[in-house]
């Protein structure tokens, strides 16, 4: 369900292995890397894909190169023969526009081909039926887009995806990174232009719910360690995990729940009201996205509930604003649905 991108510009050395470590442990199972090379790089790009290969075999990875036939050319290999890239540890061929749809259907025999999942048409599709292709090794790609602005439409990828889900097709996107971005642009690689800036894990939490999107891969070369390990709570622990600042620290590091009935404007965290008891009012103030709020004594039967801010709210006397979620966490908060386990992690002042 999840991968990341390892680029072949700059040889792999200790720290890029232990970060495809740390990103495994996390529950990441595939690795993304490109082949279209600079026709003076082809040696070097041949032994660190090699490199690549053995390290994803090690740690039980896929790993998935974005080829051309010309690619291949300078790399002495063809295409047409994918027996050598297996060799290197390659288990997906990700093929964009100008191969033939019998050489796509006859590779598809052989091992996973991922397509641009943007261009396949109805056509394509007859004519990988008719060359006998191994529909259950195929899959739907998506781009990336370095250049801002140019990203995809979130309501034309939708469509596009239910239709490839319903031709039997994987499909996958992109999101981007929010530590070291690629080169030379450093936008962020993401597939949605909506997403170029959005909190990684609220992209794909977006993306796999909403958007008919299987598989997310994260475009650029690396998460920052806090994202990692939201990653890594959310898809091995179930916890959505939120950094802020409050001025309760019996708030920090508790496992609270969203009431299973969702509300539109604020998340309710279940075990507020008995936990936070007797609660002294303090002069109200506005409640903007991202706010923590108690309610006071004057709220009666409610006090002691503990809300995160969904939507901008007024000022109410009965409500204490205690502390903000961060501003990059704030995505996160219309993706928490009902019964999900949250946790509030103090936000470090250089976070």
């Amino acid at each position: 369900m999840l991968g990341f991108s390892v680029y072949l510009n700059q040889p792999l050395d200790t720290h890029q292995f232990e970060k495809m470590a740390s990103l495994q442990q996390a529950g990441f199972t595939g690795v993304f890397t490109s082949l279209h090379i600079p026709e003076e790089d082809a040696t070097q790009y041949l032994a660190r894909l090699k490199t690549l290969g053995a390290a994803c075999q090690r740690l039980g990875l896929t790993l998935t190169a974005d080829v051309s036939a010309a690619g291949m050319r300078r790399m002495g290999l063809a295409i047409e023969n994918p027996n050598d890239m297996m060799a290197l540890g390659v288990t997906t061929l990700r093929i964009d526009d100008g191969v033939e749809m019998a050489t796509i259907a006859s590779l598809s025999q052989q091992l996973p081909i991922a397509l641009n999942a943007s261009t396949i048409t109805t056509a394509n599709i007859l004519a990988l039926k008719a060359a006998n292709a191994n529909f259950d090794h195929l899959e739907a790609w998506h781009n990336y887009y370095p250049r801002p602005e140019t990203g995809l439409d979130e309501a034309w990828l939708k469509t596009k995806n239910q239709w490839l889900q319903a031709q039997g097709f994987t499909t996958m996107a992109f999101v981007a990174g929010d530590a070291e971005r690629r080169g030379p642009i450093k936008a962020g690689l993401p597939t949605l232009e909506c997403d170029r800036n959005r909190q990684p894990l609220a992209a794909a939490l977006n993306l796999l719910r909403y958007d008919h999107v299987d598989r997310v891969y994260i475009g650029d070369p690396a998460l920052s360690c806090r994202v990692r390990y939201q990653f890594e709570q959310y898809f091995k622990n179930d916890i959505l995990q939120l950094t802020g600042r409050t001025t309760v620290p019996a708030l920090y590091d508790q496992l609270w729940h969203n009431r299973i009935d969702v509300a539109r404007d604020v998340v309710r965290l279940v075990e507020g009201r008995q936990r936070l008891t007797a609660i002294m009012p303090v002069p109200p103030v506005s409640r903007p996205i991202g706010a923590i709020t108690i309610d006071n004594d004057a709220y009666g039967r409610y006090v002691g509930e503990l809300q995160l801010i969904k939507r901008g709210l007024a000022p109410d006397q009965r409500v204490n604003v205690v502390g903000q979620i961060s501003a990059a966490d704030v995505a996160l908060l219309p993706l928490i649905g009902g019964n999900q386990a949250v946790k509030i992690i103090k936000e470090e002042p250089n976070q």
